[in-house]
């Protein structure tokens, strides 16, 4: 595993323990890695995590321009959408 995915994995561990949102958190070792690895994908990391409503939704995730995003995958981590974060 690359030092970015663990990187990114690690953050996102310690930040969907404290998500604000009315979904889940995302627990799931395996979870966790798939999301990490897709945020890889779209050059981001961090942020926080949850999974509502058959949706992974990441806030203020950073991003490789030095902006950050929210980002919201589907159920197999498929990039839905990005916007950039208020």
């Amino acid at each position: 595993m690359g030092i970015r995915m663990l990187l990114a994995a690690t953050f996102l561990v310690v930040l969907s323990q404290s998500s604000a949102w009315s979904g889940r958190a995302v627990t799931d070792e395996e979870e966790r890695m798939k999301l990490a690895a897709a945020l890889t994908a779209e050059g981001c990391s961090g942020g926080e995590v949850e999974f509502d409503k058959g949706k992974y939704e990441v806030e203020a995730a950073m991003c490789r321009d030095g902006k950050e995003y929210d980002l919201v995958f589907d159920a197999n981590f498929k990039l839905l959408g990005r916007e950039l974060d208020d």
